[in-house]
């Protein structure tokens, strides 16, 4: 954070003053050559590093190149025995592929690297007091308990609140109101109570009773059923959804968070206090917002915390976010189960919004093959199916994308542009058991060439990957004249773009 907000400084003598110095780990673009390739500088990360410190870029002196597990771990241990006297705050240590080839093939997920992987040091503890336990209203009607605690400071961060996740956890730990505990922060970052000091609980202490209605709309919460086990689950929900003020509120933060419609200016202050305000009660509320300041009697530039340049620069914000892009709007609906990598999937197999919704209220008028075809995407399962039924049949949820159709222009989905690829815009099926890559790796490889990976075959199938111990998808190709590869004409036809 104090990197961040020094660089973003207007006046560079202030960043200069900051003393900010940074390690070189890693890098981005690499300037094509003049046959128009980028030629990398390395063949592995340790090599990159030598050579960043060849052209003057400072890199860690404790980094080094092991050969097996154990070196790994005596590294990790000298590092956190040497960690108090180091210049700067570290949580742990990092462990990288070495080869470029293989970390391109083994690629990353929608948030992190698959050839890459955190050692975190054990979490610093501080005991404190629970002074009060409230309950807090998630998007999706989650009531989670939070232990509002007597501010102490663990790991050079002071903490007030920390999560007791659920009901079940605070009975299994036996957490009451006035209760010494030791908390720390997992990962460093996220507080939480790990266990209660028993000795010094008060006399006069009784069990904390969780109270099963909403604290925001009086509702009576439910425990939903697992469909697969049969089973509640731990977290009680507020079922009243829209209906619910604090889940409207979360929605909205949700909805022009970064990861959604990216919404600078709409940060939680914001939307808590234009709701409560009744400026914003609903997501197409927020796009009429300019309209109707024009003709309100305190316009935002004369509310406190604003003038006219603040205001204009929101209204600029909110005008440019009419432009969405499909996965991302996907996301930011705050459909349940529907995070990004799944908004992604979802944008990229039905390339346009309305194609989506038309497919889903098909499945919810009871068209199996629409089904069929949504499950077929790989990734995609029974629970995201419900998720999105029950959205979409949702009259409220109707009536509010309604709303914010009429306002915004969602963009088709664009593939990603790899030049010469013979994949972009196919789809492909793998089948039986790969041996020179793994599954993930094959899937990973199609997408970054722009394929679509589906996981059941049909008419609309390109290629099927059949590997060994291929079974019925490997006879249904071939009865539907799908061109079928196997492995090794696969790895042929990506290696050729």
């Amino acid at each position: 954070n104090l990197a961040a907000g020094s660089l973003r400084q207007l006046d560079a003598r202030v960043t200069k003053a900051r003393n900010l110095k940074f390690f070189a780990y890693a890098w981005g673009y690499i300037s094509p050559t003049s046959s128009h390739q980028p030629v990398p500088f390395a063949t592995t990360q340790f090599a990159a590093l030598k050579k960043f410190k060849q052209w003057g870029f400072k890199v860690n002196p404790l980094t080094i190149e092991a050969k097996t597990i154990n070196e790994m771990l005596a590294h990790y241990q000298y590092i956190e025995s040497q960690r108090a006297n180091l210049d700067y705050d570290i949580d742990g240590v990092v462990y990288k592929l070495n080869r470029l080839d293989l970390q391109n093939r083994w690629g990353a997920d929608s948030s992190k690297p698959r050839w890459a992987i955190a050692h975190k040091f054990p979490a610093e503890q501080a005991t404190t007091i629970i002074e009060k336990i409230d309950i807090q209203v998630g998007r999706t009607g989650a009531l989670t308990p939070v232990a509002r605690l007597k501010p102490v400071t663990v790991g050079g961060v002071v903490i007030s609140n920390a999560t007791l996740h659920n009901e079940d956890e605070i009975k299994r730990k036996d957490i009451r109101v006035g209760d010494s505990v030791v908390v720390q922060r997992a990962g460093d970052v996220i507080p939480q109570v790990v266990k209660v000091v028993l000795e010094k609980r008060p006399t006069d202490s009784t069990p904390y009773i969780f109270e099963h209605k909403c604290p925001a709309c009086g509702s009576d919460a439910v425990r939903e059923i697992d469909k697969e086990t049969g089973e509640a689950e731990v977290v009680w929900r507020c079922p009243a959804g829209l209906y619910c003020p604090e889940q409207v509120i979360e929605r909205l933060k949700h909805f022009v968070s970064k990861k959604g419609l990216d919404i600078d200016g709409l940060g939680d202050k914001q939307i808590k206090q234009f709701f409560r305000e009744g400026l914003i009660l609903t997501l197409g509320d927020i796009f009429t917002l300019e309209q109707r300041d024009k003709t309100s009697p305190t316009p935002l530039r004369n509310k406190q915390g604003y003038g006219e340049k603040s205001a204009q620069k929101l209204f600029a914000a909110i005008e440019r976010a009419k432009k969405v892009e499909l996965d991302k709007f996907i996301y930011a609906l705050g459909i349940r189960h529907i995070g990004e990598s799944n908004a992604k999937l979802l944008a990229r197999f039905y390339l346009s919004f309305e194609i989506l919704e038309k497919s889903i209220k098909q499945i919810i008028m009871g068209d199996e093959e629409a089904k069929n075809q949504l499950l077929s995407i790989d990734g995609i399962g029974e629970v995201i199916v419900t998720s999105l039924i029950d959205f979409f049949a949702n009259e409220k949820n109707q009536q509010v994308l309604h709303e914010v159709l009429e306002q915004v222009e969602i963009l088709p989905f664009q593939f990603e542009q790899v030049e010469n690829s013979a994949l972009q815009g196919k789809t492909v099926v793998f089948t039986g058991t790969l041996e020179k890559i793994s599954r993930s790796e094959a899937k990973t490889q199609a997408e970054r060439l722009g394929a679509k990976v589906s996981s059941s075959i049909s008419a609309k199938t390109d290629y099927l990957i059949a590997g060994e111990k291929a079974g019925s998808k490997l006879k249904k190709a071939q009865d539907l004249g799908v061109q079928v590869l196997s492995e090794n004409e696969w790895l042929e036809l990506i290696k050729s773009g």
